[in-house]
């Protein structure tokens, strides 16, 4: 079974942009365009990795992230235009394992995200 994806962007330029960057790596992309359907989602079916934007319509991605936290360690990268430092540690407090800023190079989303397998693998 291949490595699934849950993507949490509100933005469908960004969605179908990170969508088609990781299906490029062979991943297998599932798609939330808000916190609630995020949520839903991943307790239907866990996902490998989770990337979530902070500002989503409804419930943010701070939330979203302590709500999957709750449910899993599964490994959590923010992935958000907000670049200021409070947001960063805000993130990681919400339990997200990473933090990435747009703009951002697909080809390094991709690695941090197979960093992120290396470990989670290595401590299973």
């Amino acid at each position: 079974m291949g490595t699934r994806i849950l993507t949490v962007e509100d933005d469908e330029r960004i969605r179908t942009s990170v969508k088609l960057a990781l299906e490029d790596e062979g991943w297998e992309v599932s798609e939330a365009t808000n916190g609630e359907d995020a949520i839903a989602s991943f307790a239907r079916q866990p996902s490998d990795v989770v990337l979530i934007d902070i500002m989503l319509p409804g419930i943010d991605g701070f939330d979203v992230c302590r709500a999957i936290r709750r449910l899993s360690d599964v490994p959590i990268i923010m992935v958000t235009a907000r670049a200021d430092t409070h947001d960063v540690v805000a993130g990681l407090e919400a339990g997200a394992d990473d933090y990435l800023t747009k703009p951002f190079v697909p080809k390094e989303l991709s690695a941090r995200i197979r960093a992120m397998l290396r470990r989670a693998r290595s401590a299973d």
